[in-house]
């Protein structure tokens, strides 16, 4: 088996899953970049990873299909004959003010946690051979703050991101001790999610309210969240099972900007 440490990350072609797939690749790890339709952003962000040192290849799918999940997994084998390290960013949302119930139906949470928790789940049980292989094998799921304060850009995301943060727990008892997996729960991160749903002057509000009124001050932006997610994968040997809040201590001013 090739000795070159292997990682898959799902929605790579920005943000948090761009960042943690650069960090990866700078480490010299051969690293899988799923898309869904960027397949561009992606590829720039493929051509980042090479030249951070590591090696790349772009994996379009959708996780949440099993059939686009065990794609991934057979691109990493076929690339680089091995899996050590899965990180389950791929997320959807829909942006609807928490009060207005009928700005939501069944298509939209059966959308939402198809991508974010059936998604996550798929690639899991598709990768377990590989990361049981592998001797270290990790998962880092990206949830959100949204999944343990119930604020977000709506109720069918903050409880899909609940589920996400609940089914961590068990699978990191179900699979342990072969394979760790744990979370991050974001707060307000600095990327071109937001602009789906808000407009710009509604972005640059809650970026000032959120500078201004965390705990620590700071914006976070996909490398403070991508630091955290290697430290998961590579060196917390003794955890398991945890949600690592990364938001500037904004899960501590719960709802305030919700």
């Amino acid at each position: 088996m090739n000795t070159e440490r292997a990682a898959i990350v799902t929605g790579a072609s920005s943000g948090i899953g761009a960042a943690v797939a650069l960090a990866l690749a700078a480490r010299g790890m051969g690293v899988i970049v799923n898309c869904v339709h960027s397949e561009s952003a992606a590829e720039a962000v493929a051509q980042a990873c090479r030249a951070a040192g590591g090696r790349a290849r772009v994996v379009q799918a959708d996780v949440a299909q099993d059939e686009g999940c065990r794609s991934l997994v057979a691109a990493a084998q076929a690339e680089y004959g091995r899996l050590d390290y899965l990180v389950n960013n791929a997320g959807t949302s829909t942006f609807v003010a928490h009060g207005n119930l009928d700005g939501l139906d069944a298509t939209d949470f059966a959308r939402i946690f198809a991508v974010n928790v059936t998604g996550a789940f798929q690639m899991i049980r598709a990768a377990r051979p590989l990361l049981e292989a592998s001797g270290s094998g990790a998962v880092v799921n990206v949830a959100s703050i949204a999944g343990t304060c119930a604020i977000g850009s709506s109720v069918a995301y903050a409880a899909s991101k609940a589920a996400l943060i609940n089914m961590t727990h068990s699978l990191a008892r179900a699979l342990a001790p072969a394979i760790r997996i744990n979370a991050v729960a974001p707060g307000f991160v600095d990327t071109p999610w937001h602009a789906r749903g808000l407009d710009a002057p509604r972005i640059a509000r809650m970026t000032a309210a959120v500078r201004e009124g965390t705990p620590l001050q700071l914006v976070t932006g996909p490398a403070d969240v991508a630091e955290p997610v290697l430290w998961l994968l590579e060196s917390a040997r003794h955890v398991t099972g945890e949600t690592l809040h990364v938001d500037a201590g904004l899960h501590l001013r719960m709802g305030q900007f919700g």
